[in-house]
């Protein structure tokens, strides 16, 4: 294991919470402060940050889109690195970003921000070489792939290195876990029949690997499958990756009745020592 840095070297991130977590999961989010804490790294959660402008962007409303773009790169200006507990929203910033502001007086910036922008496993693992965690979770699992993750960030190996290290975890890999669980953002919406026999389909997958738990690096997939789960009567636990790699399982699972209050990690005011998470 990496040892860790100073916190004169630890490296500044800020996390990009996402819509979805803090309207939904803020458990999410806290799991990845104390992921990324854990790993020596000194973290921000800037008041300003938005959402990432996706919904517009893949709606056709560009206008829109680079709007909240430049608020988001504003927002993010002057970290070491950005990140996500999503690669869909990892996946705006760092491969759509650059396209949309290009031509603008935000090209550069959007460039920079593109360039340290990354989905939360991969930049433990790809950036700060973090492979494994002290966490421990007596369930038979399996893990989805979520499309942006891992068809535009690469997304596949880095969670799975950190769950095998989980005590008493046990992966199972998940039969066609590269296909879509039918979500797609508005795609649901548009095509509804379409999005149903796709969640449908990968939920028997799901079901063939015996798994107690469903896992997934994105909340908009976690949310589609956990819904069609309860509303087929099957008693599989979902959870975000996140909260089962920083050993935060005591709340209910997604999409189970009683949400709960999750435990904050260590959230301190703005300016105090590094290495304690500041709302900026």
């Amino acid at each position: 294991m990496p040892s860790e840095p100073s916190s004169a070297e630890a490296p500044h991130v800020a996390l990009f919470v996402t819509c979805l977590v803090d309207l939904f999961r803020p458990s999410v989010g806290f799991a990845a402060i104390k992921l990324l804490k854990d790993a020596g790294c000194r973290v921000s959660v800037p008041k300003a940050q938005t959402c990432c402008g996706q919904p517009a962007y893949n709606n056709g409303a560009r206008r829109d889109a680079r709007r909240i773009a430049t608020r988001v790169v504003k927002a993010f200006s002057g970290y070491d690195y950005v990140v996500a507990p999503s690669g869909s929203c990892a996946g705006m910033l760092r491969e759509h970003y650059p396209n949309l502001l290009a031509g603008t007086r935000w090209a550069d910036r959007a460039r920079d921000l593109a360039a340290r922008s990354y989905e939360l496993t991969a930049f433990l693992a790809d950036v700060i070489g973090r492979k494994t965690v002290i966490a421990r979770y007596d369930k038979v699992c399996t893990y989805h792939d979520g499309c942006a993750g891992l068809r535009e960030l690469g997304v596949h190996d880095q969670p799975r290195a950190m769950l095998r290290s989980v005590f008493g975890l046990e992966l199972r890999e998940l039969p066609d876990s590269e296909s879509c669980c039918g979500f797609g953002g508005t795609f649901c919406v548009k095509y509804p029949e379409i999005s149903n026999r796709m969640v449908e389909d990968k939920l028997a997958n799901v079901r063939e690997t015996g798994a107690e738990l469903l896992l997934a690096g994105d909340m908009g997939c976690l949310m589609n499958m956990a819904g069609k789960l309860r509303r087929t009567g099957a008693h599989i636990e979902v959870r975000h990756v996140a909260e089962v790699l920083a050993g935060m399982t005591d709340g209910p699972g997604i999409g189970d009745t009683a949400m709960g209050t999750p435990t904050e990690p260590d959230i301190a005011p703005s300016g105090d020592t590094p290495g304690d998470a500041t709302r900026d």
